[in-house]
């Protein structure tokens, strides 16, 4: 039987509570224990100084309440760029040394997982064999390289996240399976996956069901994102009454699929985005509400 652990992704802080002790005292208070850290909350490349002391406050806020970081991630800023996949190899290798102070700061706070959105073609790159094939290898050879370097910080796992546009890898079942198999090779922290609920909503047939990628991925992927989504976009929308009406997501089989997949244990992370013009008000509401209904089949 799976163990199953319940937490919170920090996206919905982001420009809200940016303050480690704000989020850590919502969190607290709806009774979770467990939060994946966005990196939209504090950029890992700030100035030194300034990184140290807010990992010195997210330590003390954690701590205080009762709150354990099972990983950092990017965040919709990460997102907004090319990183490991970018046109531009002096791109890249900044690229590079962003993903390595993300590994510095998961460190420094304790925090053995980082992870995320990896890499994104350009246009003109996606649509000539030679240099997917060429950024392909990079990328391959980027990763493995962090991995040796979050090995060497004391880092256990680096996430990969299956995304939902092709030019994102991976985004098919045969090229996460294909990306695993190659990157886990050598030294180096054990690269495993990411998988979000809502991703699949560019595939189709067998390839677009969430739970058919979690019956075959579960067992590779320690942390997951769960969100409600109609299946045709990426939603993150929360679970309340109005959306669990016109939602795919069924906490239940969630736990069905996981369950199938003979993973030992996992982690679900509830990975809400409220649009920034959403009051604030209604965004306690929605996480209050979306964390009691899946408390129910956890």
């Amino acid at each position: 039987m799976t163990k199953i652990r319940f937490g919170l992704n920090l996206s919905w802080a982001v420009k809200r509570w940016p303050m480690p002790k704000d989020w850590s005292e919502i969190v607290s208070k709806l009774d979770v224990k467990y939060v994946q850290f966005s990196f939209d909350l504090l950029d890992p490349r700030a100035l030194s100084h300034v990184v140290d002391y807010m990992a010195g406050l997210i330590i003390n806020a954690i701590k205080v309440n009762g709150i354990t970081i099972h990983s950092t991630f990017t965040g919709l800023a990460a997102y907004s760029f090319n990183m490991l996949s970018h046109p531009d190899p002096l791109m890249r290798q900044d690229a590079l040394d962003w993903y390595m102070r993300a590994i510095d700061f998961t460190s420094k706070i304790g925090v053995k997982a980082t992870g995320g959105h990896i890499a994104a073609k350009s246009v003109k790159d996606f649509k000539n064999p030679q240099r997917r094939e060429y950024l392909d290898a990079v990328l391959i050879e980027y990763v493995m390289a962090l991995k040796r370097y979050a090995q060497y910080k004391g880092l256990e796992i680096i996430l990969w996240e299956p995304m939902p546009v092709a030019r994102e890898p991976p985004w098919t079942m045969n090229e996460t399976k294909d990306i695993l198999s190659k990157v886990n090779v050598g030294e180096g922290a054990q690269v495993k996956l990411n998988i979000d609920v809502g991703h699949q909503c560019t595939l189709k047939e067998i390839e677009a069901d969430p739970y058919e990628w979690l019956k075959r991925f579960a067992s590779e992927s320690p942390a997951i994102h769960i969100q409600q989504t109609d299946g045709k976009g990426d939603r993150h929308w929360p679970f309340t009454e109005e959306y669990n009406k016109i939602g795919i997501i069924d906490p239940s089989k969630i736990v069905e699929a996981i369950e199938d997949s003979g993973a030992k244990e996992v982690y679900l992370f509830l990975e809400y985005i409220p649009p920034f013009e959403a009051s604030d008000d209604e965004v306690l509401r929605n996480l209050e509400v979306s964390v009691k209904y899946l408390m129910q089949y956890i």
